[in-house]
């Protein structure tokens, strides 16, 4: 018999070495991956090892050639997209939940804190008391769970159960042009398909008109079609635009159809005081999504649902008992911790196998508290209004959309160029070929527009000046040098 090779323990000894190396790496002072990919790809790559190296050796090479040729999106200065660096505490609560519980399952205190991790979020983002959460993979699978929660309500009250015989009859689901993708994917997944997403006018901010929204409705009254759901952005990931929710909510409940808010990105700007009136109406919803990886700033990986009670989000998702699972616990009385599955969120969602989610956000969320996370919403929020003032100020700048959140859309113009979009543009590639600030690009009304979203931990006030001042520089050089071209 021969011994396994595989290193499993000495974590303190290799966590030495792997922490200093991530901390290295957090210094952001290290060239693009892509500066000099070759070696890394020669030092990473090659043939299937027929013998291994030993941990020793793969942490080394991880310190060396993995970690320095990271990804750019979790630098301060990187507002690109919706997701962003995981904090400190974050990354090490995954970490333990990784050696300690690699299942959710389980009379344990990871288990424990999944429903009081969910319970906590629920408070802090002011959900009605009867809502009921669970984890997922990220916004897109949290809102299939949604909208597959809405399928079965819906197909129920026909005498019909969609998730044990299918989807029959066309269905609709009713959201704005602005809505994330995952809706129209997570109709398809379903087997409503994809051309049952319907969009609704959207205002130029961005936000769902209420009176579109009712024409289609009425329009749609008197057909074969069995109405799903109503989705609702509460921030858009496209502008930050928030619908609004109450009169939305409002429709829903008077054509009786099921109200869902996607709150992935959004949802914690109900801690901004500026802009908390524009949640009104989010008690109204019968599901909310929202995702830590976000603005809370857990690694990437973890999505949460919401719904009003579990019974048929059980009904939507069940997959059934199995004997070498559950038939294998006790019936009464626990008193080991693999007596029982805990909550039995296999049966509530898509994922038998899963990480212990609810620790990560349960840790982050006990390092700062309410008030630290306020103060992070409120200042990435500030920053997009800061950064509008200053566009607004600049003579070669211009706001395409008020901010709502901490996005902010704006474009440098000029009389010197013929066309914008493709200015903006270039300016857009050298930015992120620097590599300091790294915003990305839209399209709003018809417009190229820089589009910066504040949301990392890490990103602190300054760097909304920072941006600017980037644009403005790199904006002026390609002018000067078009007009120089020009005059040769």
């Amino acid at each position: 018999m021969h011994p396994e090779r595989a290193e499993c323990g000495k974590l303190s000894q290799l966590l030495e070495q792997l922490g200093k190396d991530l901390d290295q790496y957090l210094c952001f002072d290290q060239p693009d991956a892509m500066s000099d990919s070759e070696c890394w790809k020669t030092a990473l790559g090659g043939a299937l090892p027929e013998k291994g190296v030993g941990a020793d050796q793969v942490i080394a090479d991880m310190g060396q050639y993995l970690i320095p040729n990271g990804s750019a999106i979790p630098r301060p200065g990187c507002t690109s997209y919706i997701t962003t660096g995981a904090t400190s505490v974050g990354a090490l609560a995954s970490l333990s939940g990784s050696v300690a519980a690699p299942q959710r399952f389980g009379l344990t205190a990871f288990n424990y804190l999944e429903e009081l991790s969910l319970e906590w979020m629920a408070k802090l983002f002011e959900l009605p008391g009867e809502m009921k959460g669970i984890y997922s993979s990220g916004g897109s699978v949290a809102n299939l769970i949604a909208l597959g929660t809405a399928r079965q309500a819906a197909f129920e009250k026909l005498g019909h159960d969609a998730a044990r015989d299918g989807v029959l009859t066309p269905s609709r689901i009713y959201t704005s042009s602005e809505s994330h993708h995952s809706v129209h994917r997570a109709a398809a997944v379903l087997g409503m398909g994809r051309a049952s997403v319907v969009a609704v006018e959207v205002d130029d901010r961005g936000s769902l008109c209420p009176a579109a929204l009712q024409q289609q409705l009425l329009e749609d009254q008197g057909k074969d079609i069995v109405p799903v759901a109503i989705v609702a952005n509460a921030g858009s990931t496209n502008t930050g635009a928030i619908d609004p929710l109450q009169a939305i909510g409002e429709l829903a409940a008077e054509h009786g159809i099921w109200f869902h808010v996607d709150g992935a990105y959004g949802l914690p700007g109900i801690l901004d005081p500026q802009v908390r009136h524009l949640y009104d109406g989010l008690a109204l919803a019968d599901s909310v999504t929202v995702d830590p990886h976000k603005w809370l700033g857990t690694p990437v990986g973890i999505g949460a649902t919401y719904v009003r009670g579990r019974d048929v989000l059980q009904r939507a998702f069940t997959q059934g008992s199995a004997d070498y699972l559950e038939g294998s616990f006790v019936q009464g009385e626990t008193l080991n911790s693999m007596d029982s599955f805990g909550v039995p969120y296999n049966e509530y969602g898509v994922e038998l196998s899963a990480p212990s989610r609810g620790a990560v956000v349960w840790a982050v969320i006990r390092e700062i508290g309410l008030e630290g996370m306020r103060e992070r919403v409120c200042r990435h929020n500030n920053m997009a209004r800061h950064l509008a003032q200053l566009v607004q100020a600049h003579p070669r700048l211009e706001v395409v959309v008020e901010p709502t959140l901490s996005i902010c859309c704006f474009r440098y113009v000029s009389e010197d160029c013929a066309d914008t979009d493709d200015l903006n543009r270039r300016i857009h590639r050298d930015l992120v070929r620097h590599g300091v600030n790294i915003p990305s690009t839209t399209m709003i009304n018809n417009k190229l527009v820089i589009r910066p979203c504040f949301i990392g931990a890490r990103t602190q006030w300054h760097h909304a000046e920072d941006l600017l001042d980037e644009v403005i520089l790199t904006g002026d050089r390609l002018i000067a040098e078009s007009l120089q071209q020009s005059n040769n």
